[in-house]
């Protein structure tokens, strides 16, 4: 059997191409020249007898049908070559090196912090990156290599995508402090039925809430929407609405100094699964599988 010829250096410039979107940001990225980077592949390219990328002016770099067959091999083999990498370097058993976590974006303030603070306190060497965004981003960002692991809320996940429950988030409602229901720790979704609504606009998000409340008999009225968490909170506080909402502060004052009262509900409604979620067929590095681990540890159910 023959052996290839290419290098780990080609492959490595090639997949951040393939990320990148184009020459440019890819050596900008891996702090090497654009020509550089341009002649690692076309070396590859004349080794495998096929061509990978498509060079668009308006585009920039678009993988061939090849091309994004080999790019979704090559992932699995460049982490399981910096796992290798890894493995040699930490033989005294110490654990380095760079972890891409994405997380959703109303998520990040409620179970980041504590979750980094204890994986740097217990592996100090490791260099987390978050990104924070949307549900559909952060599918895209895993697919794409982009992220090894992402902290989300686990609908509309698809079979390429891996993941773990690391908690669950009931529903709750949040009032004014001068609203009627405002003095009661807990109240039926239907005693809201005359009251507008002020909604957490996001994708899916949307789709969720108002599903409770029509689980129940109501119709929604909506009156604002608004993709912010703290928009949304400020919103209610001022007298403009009901909202429903999952993740919940410890305290109940807004931006502005503005109460919102939060309330359980009585009714038998879904929670929204948390999880960790990774590509099937990728290998996680050491680096994840730890992260994984402590998120489990951290938010168990």
């Amino acid at each position: 059997m023959s052996v290839p010829s290419f290098t780990l250096v080609q492959l490595r410039y090639f997949a951040a191409a393939v990320e990148h979107g184009s020459m440019t940001a890819a050596a900008r990225q891996l702090m090497v020249s654009q020509s550089a980077v341009s002649t690692a592949i076309a070396q590859l390219e004349k080794e495998l007898g096929v061509q990978l990328l498509l060079r668009r002016h308006a585009r920039g770099l678009v993988p061939t049908a090849a091309g994004h067959e080999f790019y979704q091999e090559l992932r699995g083999f460049l982490a399981h070559a910096a796992e290798l990498e890894e493995s040699a370097r930490n033989a005294a058993g110490a654990m380095v090196g760079r972890l891409s976590v994405g997380c959703f974006s109303t998520l990040a303030p409620f179970r980041l912090p504590a979750l980094l603070t204890e994986f740097e306190r217990r592996y100090p060497e490791v260099r987390v990156h978050i990104d924070e965004a949307e549900h559909a981003q952060l599918k895209q960002a895993l697919r794409e290599g982009a992220c090894e692991l992402a902290l989300m809320y686990g609908y509309d996940l698809d079979d390429d995508i891996g993941r773990i429950t690391v908690a669950e988030s009931m529903p709750y409602v949040i009032v004014s402090a001068e609203h009627r229901l405002a003095g009661n720790k807990q109240i039926w979704l239907r005693e809201l039925a005359d009251d507008p609504m002020v909604l957490l606009d996001l994708p899916h998000t949307t789709g969720y809430f108002t599903s409770l409340v029509g689980s129940v008999g109501v119709q929604p009225r909506i009156r604002f929407r608004s993709p912010g968490y703290e928009t949304v909170r400020a919103l209610v506080a001022h007298g403009h609405g009901y909202a429903l909402l999952n993740q919940r502060p410890r305290e109940e004052t807004t931006y502005d100094g503005t109460p919102a009262v939060a309330l359980e509900l009585r009714d038998d409604l879904p929670a929204l699964e948390i999880v960790v979620a990774w590509m099937r067929g990728v290998r996680l590095t050491r680096r994840a599988q730890a992260f994984v681990t402590l998120a489990r540890e951290l938010h168990a159910i």
